[in-house]
């Protein structure tokens, strides 16, 4: 089944402490943005990608993807204040029946989890790639530990998210009717009392966030070439 791609790309990720955004920050010479796309280029799946992007940096982004021949490019959208509200209008743009939303900055993600996500979304409206969480995690207030969670059925939740676009654009507009700000859009959905499906991922489908994770994201790529 067929689906379009939302790719928000507005924030300036001042955790890098890259000075730029960090979208353009370079992996094995090709900026990370262009790992995210090239991704959905490559996968026959994919009808077309609509990625949000700062006005500021839209002739940034115009040129890459010319210079690295990303040829479903849809359209580059102007995003919002929060993230949310750059998600939103890059859905505004869609018009399959089948949408995903997919951090920028998850250069990793293999082209088989979106068939599983695509396959889960249009059987029941909505899923998402997670794991396990692995760390003992613990509940702490004003630096002191107040409770030990049990883990056995915790998952960190990662991108693609994978909606029909008519149930995920509701969502959204419920959520923005009622000022309500998710850490997800998969809840948004949840919200809206329909269920999202958990599609099992991979560890190294990281998004990069912090100067440590590019050492990690480095690693990813040695041995992705290793296994070539």
């Amino acid at each position: 089944m067929k689906y379009e791609v939302v790719i928000p790309a507005a924030g300036q990720g001042k955790r890098m402490n890259a000075g730029k955004n960090k979208q353009f920050i370079e992996l094995d010479g090709i900026p990370v943005i262009v790992h995210t796309l090239k991704v959905f280029e490559n996968d026959p799946q994919c009808t077309g990608i609509l990625l949000v992007v700062n006005p500021n940096e839209r002739d940034i982004f115009a040129a890459l993807a010319d210079h690295y021949e990303i040829s479903k490019m849809k359209g580059l959208i102007s995003g919002g204040s929060e993230r949310q509200h750059s998600v939103y209008n890059g859905l505004k743009a869609a018009s399959s029946e089948i949408v995903l939303v997919h951090d920028g900055a998850r250069p990793f993600i293999k082209k088989h989890m979106m068939t599983k996500l695509v396959k889960a979304a249009s059987e029941d409206g909505a899923a998402t790639v997670a794991v396990p969480v692995k760390d003992t995690i613990k509940r702490v207030l004003n630096s002191e530990v107040i409770e030990t969670v049990e883990r056995s059925s915790l998952w960190a939740v990662q991108t693609p998210q994978a909606f029909r676009l008519s149930d995920i654009l509701t969502a959204h507009e419920e959520a923005m009717k009622s000022g309500f700000l998710g850490t997800d859009d998969a809840s948004l959905i949840e919200r809206s009392g329909r269920k999202v499906q958990v599609i099992e991922g991979d560890y190294t489908n990281i998004k990069l966030t912090t100067p440590d994770d590019l050492l990690l994201a480095k690693a990813i790529l040695e041995s992705e070439r290793g296994e070539t």
